[in-house]
């Protein structure tokens, strides 16, 4: 299941930079329990002004694609998040190979 939650996560994207949510490394945690599922994540910055946005797509992009009742998000600041987090592919998108 974990799978398909991140398969999922990769459709929701940080609308500032382009690039979804798990290539720019902001996805710490996903579990799944008997259909609840708890997504542990952090935002490129503190004070985000995109922070709901972000967090209300991640829960809709669940509902909506995978056979569950509830989502919980519970977004962190530790540890912060650093470019060194973004994937490879994500590197590619933003041009820094």
């Amino acid at each position: 299941m974990v799978e398909n939650i991140k398969e999922v996560l990769k459709l929701v994207y940080d609308p500032e930079l382009g690039i979804s949510i798990i290539d720019l490394g902001l996805v710490y945690d996903m579990q799944c329990n008997d259909g609840d599922i708890y997504i542990k994540m952090t935002l490129t910055t503190p004070g985000c002004p995109m922070h709901d946005s972000i967090v209300n797509s991640v829960k809709i992009a669940l509902l909506e694609k995978l056979d569950i009742q509830t989502v919980n998000v519970d977004v962190v600041w530790e540890p912060q998040w650093t470019p060194e987090m973004i994937s490879e592919e994500g590197k590619m998108i933003l041009g820094a190979f």
